[in-house]
């Protein structure tokens, strides 16, 4: 059978077998659509199956988190944990607490974290995770008794060589601290079983600002190979949530100058540059919109509504919020305005058409498996870390960080050469991550 038909066969059985979940679907033609010059190479991944293996999670977790509010009512949400591949070490990927959860959701997050993880080169296998519960509005109570009930059942399945949550949209250090401590309670150990963990108890610096950090280390590798630098730009960051904040801090570091960002009600612009202290106040400390920004600097800008960030002006373009967040329509407008490159923040915040409009026009384009991966390689530093039973000092992190990071751009680079798509870092970094696995899989055996 020709490649591209087995490749359409393997895509039509997860449509059939998947239905309702258009993002995992989305992610799983992304991937497949990459590996036709691969499977011709080698057709052994063809005979052993390893498209049909590859996209059926290992073990999928849904079950019931009772828990109870502070006037006494008893509440129900549902969790869900996916441990989708573990060719290449323990699964590894985060939690997520927000009233979208679904299971096709955390099956989209779980697949990419399989290649994700595989490109940063630590042992680390494919999972993810999460719950409905929505933690906004809670209080501290509320959300220590329902991540002692959703811990309570997730620890029958998880251990630190054997599942590896981290957090996500709605999980921070104080519900990982919640789950860490209802784990150590009932397993009677205290092991590197959850990681994001604070820092007296077994967590690593730079894990907070990793994926932001990560993100501009990856653009500034793939902009330095083109003869540019981040020096002196201008940078558009939708967002303003963890990876947002770290990614413009980095930027400013490097001489960049930040103009946007974001939250779901609307966007701030300020020509002058984005004052993150500012931020960090309202979205860190006091918990608020980000319009309450101009409120403080008079010049900036306020805008109901997200679409029209894409608008301004910008050399760079970071989407850090949400999926599919970017359109063909943004896309256009970006390269319009003369932006040279862009980094995927999110999980899959460039719908397809947008990202194939990047490539089109040459813009310098890095997928979220690659460029948000630094998040997951803090992550499997700090279980290094745990199980040495040692700290890290910040810059012996952050060196490690801006290293895979540099790797990851450079298999990317690479793959995407050897298999005829140079300059193609989406079809490179799945490519990438996707041999590696393949590879393992095979030598396992039939698992």
């Amino acid at each position: 059978m020709p490649t591209k038909s087995v490749i359409q066969e393997v895509y039509s059985r997860v449509l059939q077998r998947n239905p309702g979940e258009p993002e995992f679907h989305q992610a799983v033609k992304e991937v497949l659509d990459s590996l036709e010059p691969v499977l011709e190479k080698h057709p052994e991944y063809i005979e052993a199956n390893i498209l049909e293996r590859i996209v059926e999670p290992e073990r999928q977790l849904i079950f019931r988190v009772p828990w109870q509010n502070d006037e006494g009512e008893n509440m129900v949400n549902r969790g869900f944990r996916i441990e989708f591949n573990s060719a290449l070490g323990p699964y590894k990927g985060g939690l997520r607490f927000h009233p979208s959860v679904n299971i096709g959701i955390i099956k989209f997050l779980g697949f990419e974290q399989i290649f994700k993880n595989s490109l940063t080169g630590l042992m680390m296998g494919g999972g993810k995770g999460g719950s409905d519960f929505d933690p906004k509005g809670k209080t501290d109570n509320e959300v220590m008794k329902f991540c002692q009930s959703f811990i309570t059942e997730l620890s029958r399945h998880i251990g630190p060589d054997t599942d590896v949550p981290a957090g996500d949209i709605g999980v921070g250090g104080r519900e990982i601290g919640f789950m860490f401590g209802q784990y150590k309670r009932i397993r009677n150990e205290f092991t590197g079983v959850l990681t994001g963990k604070g820092l007296d108890w077994g967590g690593s610096l730079v894990r907070t600002e990793a994926t932001g950090y990560g993100l501009v280390y990856i653009i500034e590798e793939a902009l330095k190979d083109a003869g540019k630098e981040i020096d002196g730009t201008t940078v558009v960051v939708s967002g303003s949530g963890n990876v947002a904040i770290y990614a413009t801090e980095k930027v400013q570091q490097l001489g960049g100058k930040v103009v946007a960002m974001s939250d779901s009600n609307g966007f701030i612009y300020d020509a002058d540059g984005i004052k993150l202290d500012t931020i960090k106040k309202l979205k860190e400390i006091e918990r608020k919109r980000i319009k309450e920004y101009i409120s403080i600097h008079k010049k900036a800008k306020f805008t109901e509504g997200c679409r029209g960030i894409w608008g301004i002006k910008c050399d760079i373009a970071l989407p850090c919020a949400t999926q599919n967040e970017l359109d063909e329509e943004a896309a256009k407008q970006l390269v319009k305005n003369g932006c040279i490159a862009s980094g995927e923040g999110a999980n899959m915040p460039c719908t397809p058409e947008a990202v194939e409009v990047f490539l089109k026009n040459k813009v310098i384009f890095l997928p979220g498996k690659a460029a948000n991966a630094g998040g997951v390689a803090v992550s499997g530093l700090e279980m290094a870390q745990n199980n040495q039973r040692t700290a890290w000092p910040f810059k012996r992190a952050d060196a490690e960080l801006k290293k895979i990071m540099k790797t990851i751009y450079g298999n990317s680079k690479l793959a995407a050469e050897m298999y005829g798509r140079p300059g193609n870092f989406v079809a490179g970094a799945n490519i990438a991550g996707f041999v590696k696995v393949a590879n393992a899989m095979m030598a396992q055996g039939l698992v």
